[in-house]
């Protein structure tokens, strides 16, 4: 890999922006800590369950994921290193929260995928890799504790390689494992670290190197090792730029990143091999990074960031051009201007005022709920950028409030959270309370958390009868009116106004379909459609 120090020739070509996916409990949050603090965006890394006199995980700023340990928001932190400008988006593990995850997964150009050392390749992870690979994301192994007890390297690089069907090409390898790892060994450059607070790995003359000596005491295991690194050297695959830029090779880094280990190589390989910017798919045509004039889009809304301010921000991935503070640009939905008076790069829940941003780059817009998910701001060109959806819900409740007095209030909260991507918001046809949709029971447990903390909202669950919903759409408005009179009590709207079909079980949504040939029924939303 080449020297990832050199600063890039422009500032687009500088910028790296990734993902960090993985299995919630493999070590993601851990590891995004590090990657800030090697790149001095902190001077202190929390711990992700933080004591009394620690810091808490800077990455993980809601009330709810402090006393959980886990992420449920994506965290979006911009910091600078080695001549390059990274934007880290940390995606929430736990599968409840997979449509922000998906999301932000539009926005970045890589992915780092953290593996478990003890566990290989688990659910959670497949699913987001398979993501990746629907969008080409080029990803990046990082094999993950270990300090601990661990499977065999070649066992879990071969398990990648059949499970995920992704060439590996080993970058460093783990000097020792367990109790007895005590860093790694870049298989390329014959070079060793030990602790990552060591910008510069010491050189060795190889595998045989007395140093080795003295980071393996134990002669089976210091055989073992050397052993292991000859195999690695004459039977794996070599790092190939285009395989990985394709997205059919991973270069696989081991380490720890509890104890600093194999971070800094990780860093400095996504700036050496990390794609730029990418071209990104608008309606019509593809968008091109260095094109002159500003696009971007909106892949996250997140609300009461700052609770004194009851702010509201729309994180915006620049898509091509310059971004400048003060500057007028059109939002595609409405063909209203927007001023971007304030733009701003975010670490975690700090944030600072972005006088200028290009392509790559992902800022913060405060707003007041004029823009949305999905949104496209230009510099007056009407393009869409693809690939934002709405997914349908596998969980349907109505909310319950004890003091009917609060029920604007209510609506308000509820229409802001959906807008933000909490849960999906249908108000029925017929009157009824409001449900709202979700992934996972998890996202039911933020929402009521969140209504009690934002907005002083307590609020209980009912079930619904439905369990099942589709958006509806038809060639023949007179049929598509047709049948949302004679469903008026299974109909509602999405936060949109799009029409929503619900049905009580998978049974009855596969009758009416039968019924009714000429509706089309369809668990995902496109945004083209919504701004349509």
């Amino acid at each position: 890999m080449t020297d990832a120090a050199r600063p890039a020739a422009d500032p687009v070509s500088a910028r790296r922006t990734f993902a960090i996916i993985s299995h919630p409990d493999a070590g993601k949050t851990t590891l995004t800590e590090k990657l800030l603090l090697f790149g001095g965006a902190i001077q202190l890394a929390g711990e992700v369950k933080a004591k009394r006199n620690r810091v808490s995980t800077r990455s993980d700023w809601m009330a709810i994921e402090k006393s959980r340990g886990i992420s449920v928001v994506t965290s979006v932190m911009t910091f600078e290193y080695g001549g390059h400008v990274f934007n880290l988006l940390d995606t929430p593990g736990h599968e409840d929260f997979s449509e922000d995850t998906y999301r932000t997964l539009t926005a970045v150009d890589s992915a780092v995928m953290v593996i478990d050392a003890a566990k290989g390749i688990e659910a959670r992870t497949r699913k987001l890799f398979e993501v990746c690979r629907l969008r080409d994301i080029p990803i990046v192994t990082f094999v993950n504790k270990m300090d601990r007890e661990t499977r065999d390297p070649f066992d879990l690089l071969d398990e990648i390689e059949k499970t995920l069907a992704l060439d590996t090409a080993p970058v460093n390898w783990p000097i020792g494992r367990g109790r007895s790892f005590a860093g790694t060994y870049d298989l390329v450059r014959s070079t060793v670290r030990g602790l990552d607070e060591e910008v510069v790995p010491r050189s060795v003359s190889g595998p045989d190197d007395p140093l080795f000596d003295e980071l393996l005491p134990d002669p089976a295991e210091r055989a073992t090792f050397r052993e292991e690194v000859e195999l690695a050297r004459e039977g794996l695959n070599a790092f190939d730029l285009a395989a990985f830029r394709e997205g059919h090779l991973t270069p696989v880094f081991f380490g720890s990143a509890l104890r600093n280990y194999g971070v800094r190589d990780l860093i400095d390989a996504l700036g050496a091999v990390a794609p730029p910017p990418r071209a990104q798919d608008a309606d019509g045509r593809a968008v091109e990074a260095a094109e002159p004039k500003m696009t971007g889009f909106v892949f996250k809304i997140q609300a009461n960031m700052d609770p004194n301010h009851r702010d509201r921000i729309a994180f915006m991935r620049v898509c091509s051009g310059r971004l400048q503070r003060g500057m007028k640009a059109k939002l595609v939905r409405t063909g209203k201007p927007i001023t971007l008076s304030a733009p701003q790069f975010f670490f975690a829940q700090d944030r600072a005022v972005a006088d200028e941003a290009f392509a790559g780059d992902v800022v913060g817009i405060p707003n007041h709920g004029t823009l949305r998910i999905g949104d496209t701001l230009t510099e007056g060109e009407d393009l869409v950028f693809r690939g934002v959806p709405s997914f349908a819900p596998e969980i349907m409740r109505r909310v319950k409030l004890s003091d009917a007095m609060k029920a604007k209030k209510l609506k308000e909260a509820l229409q802001q959270l959906a807008e933000e991507g909490v849960v999906q918001l249908f108000v029925p046809h017929d009157g009824s309370g409001a449900i709202v949709g979700v992934v996972g029971a998890l996202q039911l447990d933020v929402l009521k958390e969140r209504l009690q903390a934002e907005y002083s909202l307590p609020i209980d669950y009912e079930q619904t009868r439905f369990s099942v919903c589709r958006w509806i759409a038809s060639e023949d408005e007179r049929k598509l009116d047709e049948f949302m009179n004679a469903n008026r009590s299974a109909m509602a709207d999405d936060l949109d106004g799009a029409p929503v079909f619900l049905a009580p079980s998978p049974f009855s949504l596969r009758y009416d379909e039968e019924r009714w040939p000429q509706i089309r029924f369809t668990d995902i939303k496109d945004y083209q459609k919504r701004a349509a």
